[in-house]
């Protein structure tokens, strides 16, 4: 469910109706685009190799304490948002995150976990020469090679990679890894719901087919006509045109923290392109609201909230009862901790409204694989139509590649010499 009632009445229901019209002309058009292919995804997808994940999973839970994922951008934060939203490892093995960097700390802190521990590999890239997670490959590769021998370290390593070409692929038919495909019509930060985020996800010991339930659930809702993806789309372009340039996801959930990121990444990445877009920002109250909250509710009126919500209730630990009130906290006394949570998050929607800040709202029915899998598909599709009604292409990124050609010349890289 998706709510407006925040934005303050800035928005009129004539040009709002408008732009939903706008944004519904191109469910059909993201469906039809050659990186298109996560909208049918949900019901459309390789179940041999779905099957094969979770049968990977399952061996991976029978003979590893630890699974090195290494990737960066979409190869990460999709499944690290699913394994967190979901409060994390519900089996044997722990998930660890490498070659989403390149800072030795970062790289000494993960050797340093991982031990002298069993672990495997699950090595994400279309073409296995991206610079942050190759390096990362190549020294915990090294690692299980000197802990196994190259035959067994072989049988511990999973490659998600292009299908056809690509060093990595050619690494993997030569070493006899199990490999996963990284399609070619699905872009990396809309990849989370195949191989790319699910043998993370199912080796966490989440269920991958609920998952994907609740996806193909949210794209029935949505694939007609955009449904709430293109009221969202609509609302988020509208606020820009009134120049409201930043949008700050909101919840009151720290598990939601990588989701956060992943949402920065899909948005960031899909509409930062030719001077135009939203600056995608987060913040995960109330911590923020002792940091951030200030300038939310005070600072310069360029930026608006969308506040994700989750409306169940989570019972269990309550406001203890004492003699004395010395702490002023006799009127919580008794209380459930999660009322207290939501009675704040209210709090802080209406305050924020007041100080003229749009707000947005979200709202979740509980946190569970399927809720999740709809709340993914959703952002999503909302993605998609908000970039093309916004006059960019959603599905590239060309500027990603400058940072990286400046670099290849300062490091002395083949071919970039200045």
């Amino acid at each position: 469910m998706i709510d407006f009632k925040y934005t303050g009445g800035i928005i009129n229901e004539e040009e709002y109706q408008h732009k939903i019209d706008e944004a519904r002309t191109y469910v059909a058009k993201a469906e039809q685009d050659s990186f298109g292919g996560w909208v049918n995804l949900p019901v459309d997808y390789d179940k041999e190799e779905f099957d094969r994940i979770k049968r990977a999973a399952e061996k991976i839970n029978s003979d590893s304490d630890y699974l090195v994922c290494i990737g960066i951008g979409g190869s990460y934060l999709g499944h690290k948002a699913v394994i967190e939203a979901l409060g994390g490892e519900r089996k044997r093995t722990k998930i660890l995150y490498a070659g989403n960097c390149l800072s030795v700390r970062s790289m000494k802190k993960v050797l340093d976990e991982l031990g002298d521990a069993d672990f495997s590999i699950n090595v994400i890239s279309k073409s296995g020469t991206t610079t942050e997670p190759a390096v990362a490959f190549r020294i915990f590769k090294q690692k299980l090679i000197e802990k196994y021998g190259e035959e067994e370290a072989a049988k511990r390593i999973y490659a998600t990679t292009d299908a056809n070409k690509g060093a990595l692929h050619d690494e993997a038919v030569a070493k006899g890894y199990e490999s996963f495909v990284v399609p070619d019509n699905i872009g990396g930060r809309y990849s989370v719901l195949t191989g790319v985020g699910l043998l993370a996800i199912a080796s966490a010991g989440i269920d991958i087919d609920a998952l994907m339930d609740g996806a193909a659930e949210e794209r029935a809702s949505l694939i007609s006509d955009g449904g709430k993806a293109a009221e969202y789309a609509a609302m988020r372009n509208l606020l820009l045109e009134k120049d409201y340039n930043i949008e700050i996801l909101a919840n009151f959930e720290p598990q939601f923290m990588y989701l956060n990121e992943w949402w920065k990444q899909l948005f960031g990445e899909s509409e930062g392109k030719d001077h135009k877009g939203i600056f995608p920002a987060s913040v995960v109250d109330s911590t923020d609201l002792h940091s951030m909250g200030q300038y939310i509710q005070q600072g310069r009126r360029n930026l608006f909230e969308t506040f994700v919500e989750v409306r169940e209730d989570c019972p269990g630990i309550t406001v203890p009862t004492l003699e004395e009130d010395l702490d002023g906290l006799k009127y919580l006394e008794g209380r459930e901790l999660d009322y207290i949570n939501k009675t704040a998050n209210a709090a802080t929607r209406e305050a924020h409204t007041a100080g003229g800040v749009p707000v947005l709202e979200i709202v979740m029915p509980t946190i569970d694989e399927r809720s999740l899998g709809a709340l993914i598909y959703f952002f999503e599709m909302s993605c998609a139509l908000s970039g093309f009604t916004l006059g960019v292409n959603p599905f590239d990124q060309p500027g990603v590649e400058a940072y990286k050609t400046r670099m290849f010349e300062l490091l002395g890289k083949p071919g970039y010499e200045k």
